[in-house]
């Protein structure tokens, strides 16, 4: 990739991954890319910087537009790896540039390179800086989705340059959304912001909400957003607006998810007629088996639908593994405003679906009950029971999806 003007002397001077398939501990089977941001101005002043291992593409990129030694500021909105250990690549060839962050970015800095002879200045919210014809307003969103994250606002040039929030890990040779979706669908990029959503900023929705409506406050005229991962939003900013404040608050599909894993299958057996008794109750439904799943996508579908049942036979009086760590992992991210239930088989004593239950609770999670449990393999009148059981919840789902409506 060569750098890309995305506004009059702004530039795009990431890097594309087209071949990472982990990260944050979840499957990326789009690639992702590092956005930087060059602004060509009479203080030259760079974005960001890229994953360390692209440090020598995102130098090429910006040497292609100017010489990266007359770089004047240095803006780190967040210190992930991700996005800012190439920071000492570049210092090498502007030490004595300005470098702006938020006091907890200095303090994170701090641990990852000898800062003593940089040149450090700590901003924060309502904090500018003149660049010459653009100014750049700092506005802080600490938690989304790390202490030190910030946005940096271009105000002439009605770009926002939003960090880790509104992007999405995608590898595309589309820099803008307009673009890209002339070549995809609209809902490939669509559920790539939910997958990054749910497994990154799931926690945040208060917080996401709170700085929202304090962009609104500032009366910030805002026509692209540009993240640090992914496709910049062009044609459509208020798109993914509306999109967070959706999943802000919770909003889900009126489905329901049924996240699973089996010994001996008979757990996975007991899936169909649930399945089955869902569907017939007028509900869509989806079956994911997690060790044939990757985490990151059960955990997406898990978010967008009202309703979880999650299936596990009974191994050592516990959860089997994966689902104990489908479990886990979920109450990491404190969802909300979703219903579940439990089922599964057990040999000679149970356990499973009594922890599943524990785990709801300990989530604050509505839930329906009691659960099903099938002992040894499931016969004619289990299957019986798991169609009534699937019928039962679907009809919990749609009681309780009407007061979100």
């Amino acid at each position: 990739m060569k750098a890309v003007e995305i506004k009059p002397d702004i530039y795009w001077t990431g890097a594309v991954d087209w071949a990472v398939r982990d990260f944050h501990g979840y499957v990326t089977p789009r690639g992702t890319t590092y956005n930087n941001y060059l602004i060509k101005d009479d203080k030259i002043t760079l974005i960001d910087t890229v994953k360390h291992d692209f440090s020598s593409i995102t130098i090429d990129n910006i040497k292609s537009v100017v010489d990266p030694s007359k770089i004047v500021n240095i803006v780190i909105n967040h210190i992930e790896p991700d996005h800012a250990s190439s920071l000492g690549e570049i210092m090498k060839l502007v030490p004595d540039a300005d470098i702006y962050i938020t006091g907890k970015g200095k303090i994170g800095l701090d641990r990852h390179f000898d800062t003593s002879k940089w040149k450090m200045n700590i901003v924060k919210s309502g904090d500018t800086i003149n660049t010459g014809k653009y100014n750049l307003l700092f506005l802080e969103t600490p938690m989304l989705h790390w202490p030190d994250s910030m946005m940096t606002y271009v105000k002439e040039a009605k770009l926002l340059i939003s960090q880790d929030a509104f992007g999405q890990h995608i590898a595309s040779s589309s820099r803008f959304d307009d673009d890209f979706t002339s070549c995809a669908s609209a809902s490939e990029l669509e559920d790539a912001v939910v997958e990054y959503y749910a497994n990154i900023l799931m926690p945040f929705g208060a917080l996401i909400k709170s700085k929202i409506a304090e962009i609104e406050k500032l009366g910030l005229d805002i026509d692209m957003i540009a993240p640090d991962h992914g496709i910049i939003w062009r044609r459509e900013p208020q798109k993914v607006l509306k999109m967070y404040l959706d999943m802000a608050e919770g909003k889900a599909d009126p489905n329901i998810v049924i996240i699973y894993d089996t010994m001996w299958h008979s757990t996975g057996k007991m899936t169909l007629p649930i399945s089955q008794g869902i569907q017939d109750e007028g509900i869509d439904c989806k079956v994911i088996k997690l060790r044939a799943t990757p985490m990151s996508i059960a955990i997406k579908e898990f978010w967008k639908s009202r309703g979880a049942l999650i299936g596990s036979p009974t191994l050592n009086n516990l959860l089997y593994p994966s689902v104990a760590e489908f479990l886990t992992h979920l109450r990491g991210l404190r969802p909300k405003n979703r219903i579940t239930g439990a089922f599964g088989s057990y040999g000679w004593g149970g356990g499973a679906v009594k922890n599943a239950y524990e785990e709801f609770k300990s989530m604050k999670l509505e839930t329906v009950e009691p659960g099903l449990q099938v002992h040894y393999k499931p016969d004619l009148n289990d299957e019986t029971k798991c169609y009534e059981f699937g019928r039962n919840f679907a009809k919990k789902v749609k009681e309780y999806h009407q007061q979100f409506e």
